[in-house]
């Protein structure tokens, strides 16, 4: 029988490939189990609940908190960082702080986060919700009625005032606070003051993991960010209860002052803010903070600058505000 003779270099190629194979299946059958990478991300900023304290069996939510600013907003970072730059340079501004947080999904970034500033009427937001606290254990405090009788020579003149209490007419508690955050008017204020508990308004602050304020002194500075948890806690109804947060709202929904964020914003935007005017003795304080309606994805955006003219510092404030509104209006 005839023997067909097998080529030296197919054989050789055969037993190249017998030993690649064998290789494979071997290393396969002894093969360690392969770990997953770490994904850091997931652990790095994990969400916080703040809650309140003081209850015996219960700890409620105020909000939820990422301790890491968000990437998807810092192209509006960017575009207010290089904003507030120019401003500095050109001299209109010693330094400005943001807080911007979108409500949907939580996210945000601050610019300037440590620096603190002198709210002046910003205080009173943290005034009102005191007010609708102290009527939760008084109820029908809203209602009592007050007598201006004595023409008061405050030490504050605020430069933007529209509209005040009339000397020698009574007001409820509830007109008072309408004139207090719709017109910012300090003679309101200054009766309020006068009803209201020291320390329910301390413990506001400090409910909120805010320093306790210092009554004693002029004003209470704060960082943008600090001042931003009183509008938070008002927009999650989180502190006061669903009614009464509704009713603080509204009456910020009807502030009058136009001059700095509303500037910057289309005319049917919905807007609730509240401004404040302050000084230090060298440099002039001003402030704003409002949650803005957009479409579907409202956020918050509280603006803090301080500058040497009081008259050129809303317009930076509407400048940065319709930044902020272009911008989140492309995400």
């Amino acid at each position: 029988m005839l023997k067909k003779s097998i080529p030296f270099h197919f054989a050789v190629l055969m037993t190249v490939a017998g030993i690649i194979i064998t290789f494979i299946l071997v290393s396969w059958m002894t093969r360690k189990p392969v770990e997953p990478l770490a994904d850091n991300t997931i652990y790095s900023c994990n969400a916080q609940s703040i809650r309140l304290n003081g209850y015996t069996y219960i700890r409620p939510l105020l909000y939820g908190e990422r301790p890491c600013e968000s990437e998807r907003l810092f192209p509006v970072k960017n575009e207010v960082l290089n904003l507030i730059n120019s401003y500095k340079l050109s001299g209109v501004i010693s330094s400005a702080s943001v807080y911007l947080r979108e409500f949907n999904q939580g996210d945000w970034v601050a610019i300037g986060e440590t620096e603190k500033y002198n709210p002046g009427s910003l205080l009173k937001v943290p005034e009102l919700i005191t007010f609708m606290k102290m009527n939760e254990k008084l109820p029908g405090l809203l209602d009592k009625k007050i007598a201006y009788t004595t023409a008061l020579n405050l030490p504050k003149h605020p430069i933007y005032l529209s509209k005040s209490i009339e000397l020698g007419k009574t007001y409820t508690v509830r007109e008072l606070l309408y004139y207090m955050i719709a017109y910012s008017d300090n003679n309101a204020t200054w009766l309020l003051n006068q009803q209201m508990n020291n320390d329910v308004f301390m413990k506001v602050f400090t409910d909120l993991g805010i320093a306790k304020p210092d009554l004693a002194k002029n004003d209470i500075p704060v960082t943008a960010r600090e001042f931003s948890y009183f509008m938070r806690v008002l927009y999650n109804a989180s502190y006061l209860s669903i009614e009464d947060s509704d009713f603080c709202t509204d009456l910020l929904s009807r502030s009058d002052f136009t001059q700095g964020m509303l500037s910057g914003l289309p005319k049917a935007t919905k807007v609730i803010h509240k401004f404040g005017e302050a000084g230090d003795g060298i440099l002039a304080h001003f402030s704003e903070s409002a949650i803005i309606y957009l479409n579907n994805t409202p956020y918050l955006l509280t603006i803090m600058t301080k500058g040497k003219d009081y008259k050129l510092l809303p317009s930076v404030i509407g400048d940065i505000s319709k930044k902020v509104y272009e911008k989140m209006n492309q995400i």
